[in-house]
C-alpha cells in the first residue's frame, strides 16, 4: 500500500512540478524528478490514501469543492470585512462541536482546513474516534450541535464525503 501511495504520490508532485515551473528545460525536468523522488520517498505513505484513480466522479467533486471553497471564502471575507468596518456588528466568539461523518484521515484533514481557511472559523481540535471537531467561531449562531454542523460542516462535507470516501 505505501509504495503505491508513493507512486501516486511522485506523479502527482512531479506533474504539480512541471504545470507550476515556467521554464521547461532538461535541467528544471530534472530537478523536478529529483524533487517529486525525495518529497515521495518521505511523505508517500503517510496518509494511507490511494485514490481511486479510475472514478472520473472523485475528480468532478474534487473541482466542485474547489468552486465551493472559494465561494464560501469570498462570502466569508465580506462578513469578516464588514465587522472589521462597523465595530458595532455584534460579535458572539466561542467554541462549538460539529459531527462530521467523514473517516478517513485525508478527508477529516481536508475538512478542517476547509472551515480553518474560510475566515471566521478556526479548528482547533479533530476527535477522529469520536466523529467531531471543535470549531472556534467568530458569530456563533446556534450551539446545538446539530445546527452547529449544519451550518459549519455540511457544505463542505457532503462532497468530500464523494471525493474521499
Amino acid at each position: 500500500m505505501y509504495t503505491k501511495a508513493r507512486v501516486i504520490n511522485f506523479i502527482f508532485v512531479f506533474i504539480m512540478w512541471n504545470l507550476l515551473s515556467w521554464e521547461k528545460s532538461f535541467g528544471s525536468v530534472l530537478v523536478g524528478l529529483i524533487v517529486a523522488a525525495m518529497v515521495s520517498f518521505s511523505t508517500g505513505g503517510l496518509s494511507g490514501y490511494t485514490p481511486k484513480l479510475l472514478e472520473p466522479k472523485r475528480y468532478f467533486y474534487f473541482l466542485y469543492f474547489g468552486a465551493v471553497f472559494i465561494w464560501q471564502c469570498i462570502k466569508a471575507n465580506v462578513d469578516v470585512a464588514r465587522r472589521v468596518i462597523s465595530p458595532d456588528l455584534p460579535l458572539n466568539p466561542g467554541i462549538v462541536k460539529v459531527n462530521t461523518k467523514l473517516k478517513t484521515e485525508i478527508g477529516l484533514t481536508s475538512l478542517a482546513n476547509a472551515i480553518t481557511l474560510t475566515p471566521g472559523t478556526f479548528t482547533v481540535d479533530i476527535a477522529p474516534e469520536e466523529g467531531c471537531l471543535f470549531i472556534h467561531w467568530l458569530d456563533v449562531k446556534d450551539v446545538d450541535i446539530v445546527q452547529a454542523t449544519e451550518i459549519i460542516v455540511k457544505r463542505f462535507e457532503d462532497i468530500l464525503l464523494e471525493v474521499f470516501e
